[in-house]
């Protein structure tokens, strides 16, 4: 790795994360030595521009840094400087899979995942019944968004913790459908609307980050005190 200081965090550039499809690009922003959870945020659609230096990316990350937890960030196949070609959203789940398999391997701590947009399609999909993963929390959830299609029947079988975190003004996630989509949901899960926010959290991501902690204190004990 190599590393650089960001405020005062450090951040690393992660050298060795591979996928089935090879190498890819990653960031670990680190935690404290004593930090009881490790966590993973994941991009937008890479066909509309999605990286890993988002902004609703960035601020899902702060949102664990400022609980002192390690977290990584990564573009998926085809983004960027990340090996293999864009997959639908089929092959990603396996980038999901290897990224929490390197922060196992690297921490050995129960893991906290975070994506928006398609990102969260993608990461709960991978991340639902992993033992690996302790929360999930799901921002943009969308259900219809240029020209494809998200389905959430898998989250009858999601048993973990889920934080839902959409603006009311979303555009590719509206109100009804979200709703519906949570309901099939299996508990525990929360959903937070945004009041007034698009599907980008325009002037609303301080809001965001505010949703992740309230809700990583409330289900996470060991961060009640953070």
């Amino acid at each position: 790795m190599t590393e650089s200081h960001s405020g005062s965090a450090i951040l690393r550039t992660v050298d060795d994360l591979r996928g089935p499809a090879g190498k890819l690009e990653a960031l670990l922003n680190a935690g404290a030595p004593d930090a009881p959870y490790a966590a993973l945020v994941c991009h937008p659609h890479p066909l509309g521009g999605g990286t890993m230096h988002n902004k609703v990316v960035y601020h899902a990350m702060k949102a664990f840094q400022s609980f002192g937890l390690p977290v990584l960030r990564f573009n998926f196949r085809g983004t960027e400087l990340s090996d293999g070609e864009h997959d639908d959203g089929e092959g990603e789940q396996d980038d999901v899979r290897a990224a929490l398999g390197w922060l196992d391997r690297e921490f050995g701590l129960p893991i906290l995942f975070a994506g928006f947009s398609f990102g969260s399609y993608v990461g709960l999909r991978a991340c639902c019944g992993d033992p690996r993963v302790a929360g999930l929390v799901a921002l943009g959830l969308p259900t219809h968004a240029e020209g494809r299609d998200y389905r959430y029947d898998f989250l009858r079988k999601c048993s973990q913790p889920k934080l839902f975190v959409s603006g009311d003004r979303d555009q590719y996630g509206p109100v009804a459908e979200v709703e519906a989509a949570v309901t099939l949901a299996e508990e525990p899960k929360d959903l937070v609307w945004i009041s007034g926010a698009d599907h980008f959290f325009a002037s609303k991501l301080e809001d965001v980050r505010q949703a992740i902690r309230a809700w990583a204190q409330r289900h996470f004990p060991l961060l009640a005190s953070q």
